[in-house]
């Protein structure tokens, strides 16, 4: 779901793409994100989103009052929060009546669909170069195509309660990987500490104490593969998508659509037409793709310009809280205390990954004149 700025990484991974027009930031050691499934939305925050959140939020003048949102910035939060979190229950109802390549790809056409319109009736322009096109369709790989195939086939034989608990793994994947791919984010020991502590909530989820009996390993691995798509996703656009003269929405579209156009070209090979198009799997593959992917995304970027890719990108923490309680509620599926005790401690550790060390202020110290 993107998923940015001067941070971590990981932060990068649940805040929307930065505006190429200004340095990719950390959101920056990879958090996301994700976008859940989030966390799939596309590169860099906007010159705006990357300023200091003391100033992104503070007094406006007329013209900033007059441009922004009608709707509070927490309403949209929660907004986002019940998206994202639902976005695992959608998944699962839309794969009772299609295979999980065309929930895929009915999710990103739906997703398209939205942004197309967004950029119709803003007038944004499609990125021209060549080079720009390339790099948007590893992005549209590593951040849409390959992480909703994933859990889609995961939620096969995994509760979507599961599925929602490894996608808040994205930012421990973003800390453990910004180390080897990012020379200037170099982990502290509280980072460090919190990757170790959300390792362990990881085997608190899995049960490892009783050898991961009645866990589907297929699908628990998909899912945790998926979760780290996202930060490997965000590490590219980062050293790639920085400065492409492009509008962050422009990319963001043009990197979904090419993400349709790589599911439809696979879609094909690997499934057969449906036979019918059941009304709830269907209604739940058009909502995921035009709420989850394309409402998301705006949502998501207009809470980084509002009020700074800190804030925003905590939505990260509800996910997978509001995803065990759409499970359990409307799903009915099962719920052991390792669940919830497991999913707490990786978002511990997950929070820790992305703290960053409070600045001490400087002492001047006082002038000796010489005898």
């Amino acid at each position: 779901m993107c998923y940015e700025v001067a941070f971590v990484i990981v932060e990068r991974m649940s805040a929307p793409p930065a505006s190429p027009t200004a340095p990719a930031a950390p959101n920056a050691s990879p958090t996301t994100s994700a976008a859940p499934n989030a966390l799939p939305v596309p590169p860099t925050p906007s010159a705006a989103a990357a300023r200091p959140e003391a100033e992104a939020t503070g007094p406006a003048g007329p013209t900033d009052d007059a441009r922004r949102p009608a709707l509070d910035w927490r309403l949209r939060f929660a907004a986002l929060s019940l998206i994202w979190g639902f976005s695992f229950l959608l998944i699962k109802v839309g794969t009772d009546g299609y295979a999980p390549f065309q929930v895929t790809l009915g999710r990103l056409l739906s997703g398209t669909a939205v942004l197309a319109v967004a950029m119709a009736v803003k007038r944004e322009r499609l990125p021209r170069t060549a080079r720009t096109w390339g790099h948007l369709a590893v992005a549209a790989f590593f951040l849409n195509a390959l992480p909703f195939s994933l859990f889609a086939y995961a939620e096969l034989t995994i509760p979507s309660t599961l599925a929602g608990i490894c996608n808040a793994t994205s930012p421990l994947w973003g800390m453990a990987l910004s180390v080897v791919a990012l020379s200037e984010d170099r982990p502290t020991r509280r980072r460090v500490a919190g990757l170790g502590l959300g390792f362990l909530g990881v085997l608190t989820v899995l049960g490892a104490w009783q050898g991961f009996s009645g866990l589907d390993l297929t699908g628990t691995a998909m899912a945790l593969l998926a979760s780290l798509s996202y930060p490997v996703g965000w590490i590219y656009v980062r050293r790639t998508l920085a400065g492409s003269g492009s509008s962050t929405l422009a990319l963001t579209g043009s990197q979904l659509f090419l993400g349709t156009a790589q599911l439809a070209l696979v879609t094909p090979l690997f499934t057969s037409a449906p036979a019918g198009f059941p009304l709830l799997p269907t209604l739940a593959v058009v909502a995921l793709g035009a709420l989850g992917t394309g409402l998301a995304v705006l949502l998501q970027y207009g809470l980084v310009t509002e009020v700074g890719p800190t804030t925003a990108q905590m939505v990260t923490y509800f996910i997978p809280v509001i995803a065990t309680a759409a499970g359990v509620t409307v799903l009915g599926e099962q719920l052991n205390w390792n669940t919830p005790v497991g999913a707490l401690v990786v978002l511990a550790g997950a929070a820790l990954t992305q703290s960053r060390p409070r600045a001490t202020k400087a002492v001047p110290r006082k002038s000796v004149s010489p005898r």
